[in-house]
């Protein structure tokens, strides 16, 4: 049997590379996405005062920190009982719709959009952001960096740090919002939904509007049938920051609908031999294998899952969009891989029009951001759709609010079964015969591009040692010496 081996593996947060299997006959019989990478988050936050971890998660990952700051920050609130304010829970939204548009629009124009905008086919060496700019101009570019910029800026101010934010207190956040503050961020606001309709035009022109783009989308090569998970409000409508977790089938049925502190009731956390990401599934569905269908517990989290679990959008422009995408793609759910493209230009839309109405609430600039913890700290759940998907931190401590137990489900571990499944299906049905070409790995490698993988994220370890071989190399590529812990 032959192998080919994608290492490391481009456009995504983290390292990893994809192992394909081929038969006498060349044609790829599996793949694996191998994640070689480990960091231990769980491990070390033990014996930490526990309103120091929303500093110390959002160092898992440079790219999505808010995420892990704003969950981390939820789940301390539950650990001593206590409300955030109204006023405080707002500049946590004003935060985090600026994080998610920024961070989805780095994954359209620099990882994942490159594979349509430049195009699958395309050299290496263009499928990147300068391809892109190269084929929308550079005024479109100059474009793209200012309104990220500008994003940042209400997450750099209101967060203390863009990367690693550091304004989330038991109860509240460390400082409001000034009048004049709040005028300058609702115009990076009102530029910032002008700028998503002019992204999903983009999309609209380049993508959808190209039948050889939109068969890829809605064909069989980058399609599942699974369970999807996701937040919801009270009407069932998407929400990054607050709601009930929901589950539907792959036919759209509501099979669960809980709290964030009941999660462990519906998922449970499995490994593989070969990578260090765990494999969660539905607890009453079972573990299946990696295989699709009613029957199997895998389920996927992100854009295109928030969208299937959901009656719709809170807002108008984004409700639009939201039924447009679903018409074009026969109705919901929709299983194409994909989609997962267009549903987080659908949530950019969301998100600028929600950072309008939150700024626009002249309330936000209230005093009252903050209620001081009276409990005894015990143990928490919080819970935030990150731009990856459904993001699970569950703290529990001592009487002196000492860390004694950590449990993160990260999203892209929410994912991580179905990525492993998308990859081995695409190389099945693209590498037949041995024909193997750059635009062929390309395509394989855009199974798990949708997905937005953050690999920095998602790998943790389990108690106990971990596997680890080392090959050792001279400045020729000879391997010299390997160093192994079985």
């Amino acid at each position: 049997m032959k192998k080919i081996t994608i290492d490391p593996i481009t456009r995504l947060e983290g390292h990893g590379k994809i192992e394909i299997f081929l038969d006498e006959q060349g044609n790829a019989t599996n793949a694996y996405l191998q994640i070689p990478e480990l960091k231990g988050f769980e491990q070390f936050c033990v014996g930490r005062p526990v309103e120091e971890l929303p500093r110390i998660t959002p160092r898992i990952c440079g790219v999505c920190p808010t995420t892990h700051h704003m969950a981390s920050a939820k789940t301390v609130d539950a650990v001593y009982n206590v409300q955030p304010t109204e006023t405080a829970v707002k500049i946590r939204k004003v935060i985090y719709d600026a994080f998610m548009m920024e961070d989805h629009l780095l994954h359209f124009f620099f990882l994942g959009g490159p594979d349509f905008i430049v195009g699958p086919g395309a050299p290496p060496e263009e499928r990147n952001i300068l391809g892109v700019v190269g084929k929308v101009g550079v005024e479109i570019g100059k474009k793209v960096i200012d309104i990220r910029r500008r994003l940042r800026l209400i997450v750099t101010t209101l967060g203390g740090r863009v990367i690693h934010p550091v304004c989330g207190l038991p109860g509240g956040v460390s400082r409001g919002i000034k009048e004049e503050e709040r005028i300058q961020f609702l115009q990076i606001a009102k530029d910032s939904v002008e700028f998503a309709k002019f992204t999903l035009q983009t999309f609209d022109d380049i993508v959808v509007k190209n039948k050889v783009y939109l068969e890829l989308i809605t064909g069989d090569i980058y399609k599942h049938e699974t369970h999807y998970m996701g937040l919801v409000d009270e009407n069932n409508k998407v929400n990054f920051y607050d709601g009930k977790i929901r589950v539907v089938d792959p036919d759209g049925k509501e099979i669960a609908k809980f709290e964030g502190k009941d999660y462990l009731d519906h998922i449970v956390e499995r490994v593989e031999p070969w990578s260090y990401v765990k494999f969660p599934y539905l607890k009453n569905v079972g573990w299946k294998g990696f295989e699709d269908g009613k029957d199997s517990g895998v389920y996927r989290v992100a854009p295109l899952a928030r969208l299937n679990v959901s009656d719709g959008m809170t807002t108008p422009l984004a409700q639009i969009e939201y039924e447009k995408m679903f018409s074009a793609l026969g109705g919901k759910p929709a299983h194409n891989t994909l989609a997962f493209h267009w549903a987080r230009l659908v949530e950019v839309m969301y998100a600028a029009e929600d950072l309008v109405s939150l700024l626009e609430d002249k309330s936000i600039i209230s005093d009252d951001i903050r209620n001081i913890p009276t409990e005894t700290p015990t143990e928490g759940v919080g819970v935030v759709e990150a731009p990856r998907g459904l993001l699970i931190h569950h703290y529990k401590t001592d009487p002196e609010g000492l860390v004694t137990g950590v449990n993160m489900i990260v999203a892209t571990v929410g994912n991580s079964a179905a990525i492993s499944m998308s990859i081995a299906k695409a190389a099945q049905k693209l590498i037949k015969n041995g024909n193997v070409d750059q635009k062929i790995l390309n395509m394989v490698e855009m199974a798990f591009r949708p997905y937005d993988p953050c690999l920095a994220c998602s790998t943790h370890s389990l108690p106990g040692e971990t596997q680890l071989i080392v090959n050792i190399y001279d400045k020729d590529k000879n391997k010299i010496k390997t160093i192994r812990r079985d």
